[in-house]
């Protein structure tokens, strides 16, 4: 059983499908073979800088239905880096060193922070600077974290994605247009990749591969004559224009966003090709819903590996999947490197095996 102790946990950065079950795992392993309490620290950081800190005691009961739910239900943020936090007066403050009193403060003896490469990069920061015992889980849609073949909320968002491209195949057949999918892919084409080969599309956009315009329309042209006058396109929101120009949305508060890659191909291959173009801009849907049973299984096993770790003393550490098991990594060598797709991977091969664009 080992000494009695009191850990926290907390989801950080965007929400996805599997966080749930991630913390239900923790609190089944840590309360059930260990004896200890579980803290649920909520949204984010932030709640660790509310005075008092913002956390709720997790046990058995108040987790047990939680594997089937979407999103995080400890709430999460993306905004307000702890060492640059926004003020009201416009101004910026390093608020790490509440977070660091604060963690003391509960008595926690560990912290399991779920989050990105770029919230674990934070999260290890102040763990350093405050001497927490942290350890890391990755989570992801994009799947994009190093060292690690998986991410929670990857399977899901793959599966949303498709699911849309399944439904776009019978309009875009019924009305002999191009009908193009954006997902999403901050910085790595994974989602779109992988959901275009299974939703079988027949063109991909990724930003990992430079396409040009005339590849797409002959793609399509060559399709209108062997009489299959509809073509599938799916493409992550990363991908630039044809000349290296990223497509930007600025909302009201002057915040820029990617998207609109999807309306500027639309626009690009109407005129080049004289096909009729519709886009679908699938959003936050993927970040929503049902988890997958591979990310109802990826969390349970990530969150009873993290708990692990921790009664092993073995800090400073991400859980990961490798070769079809779990493993750790420290967490400094995840944070350091960018798993985007391999141009000559097996996927890539595989799409252009099928005959699928690939834009080069």
């Amino acid at each position: 059983m080992g000494e009695h102790k009191r850990i926290g946990i907390l989801t950080s950065g965007g929400d996805c499908a599997g966080l749930n079950a991630v913390i239900r795992a923790v609190v089944y392993r840590a309360i059930g073979t260990y004896d200890w309490e579980v803290l649920g620290i909520c949204r984010a950081t932030q709640g660790l800088m509310s005075n008092p800190p913002d956390v709720v005691r997790l046990d058995i009961s108040s987790v047990d239905s939680l594997l089937t739910v979407g999103g995080t239900f400890l709430g999460t943020t993306n905004k307000g880096d702890p060492f640059a936090f926004p003020m009201p007066d416009g101004s910026v403050c390093d608020r790490s060193q509440e977070i660091i009193d604060h963690y003391h403060q509960l008595g926690l003896d560990a912290l399991i922070g779920i989050g990105g490469d770029g919230s674990l990069a934070i999260l290890r920061k102040i763990a350093q600077q405050g001497n927490i015992n942290f350890v890391g889980i990755p989570k992801t849609i994009d799947n994009d974290v190093a060292i690690t073949e998986r991410s929670i909320g990857f399977d899901t968002a793959v599966n949303i994605a498709t699911e849309a491209l399944d439904r776009l195949h019978f309009t875009a057949a019924s009305h002999s247009r191009v009908m193009i999918l954006e997902v999403m892919g901050r910085d790595a084409g994974h989602i779109a990749l992988s959901a275009g080969i299974a939703g079988g599309a027949h063109v991909i956009l990724i930003p990992e591969i430079p396409y040009t315009l005339a590849n797409i329309c002959d793609k399509i042209m060559e399709r209108q004559k062997r009489g299959q006058n509809f073509t599938l396109m799916v493409v992550a929101e990363a991908v630039r224009t044809e000349s290296g120009e990223p497509v930007m949305n600025t909302n009201r508060l002057g915040q820029c966003r990617l998207g609109g890659i999807g309306q500027y191909l639309s626009d690009q291959i109407s005129t080049c090709s004289g096909a009729e173009t519709r886009v679908t801009v699938l959003g936050h849907v993927q970040r929503g819903g049902i988890p997958s049973p591979l990310d109802r299984l990826l969390g349970s096993a990530f969150g009873v590996a993290a708990v692990d770790l921790i009664a092993e003393g073995k800090f400073d550490h991400m859980v990961t999947w490798q070769n079809r098991q779990i493993t750790s990594v420290p967490i400094l060598e995840a944070i350091s490197q960018y798993s985007t797709v391999d141009p000559n991977g097996t996927l890539v091969k595989t799409a252009r095996g099928l005959g699928i664009c690939l834009g080069s």
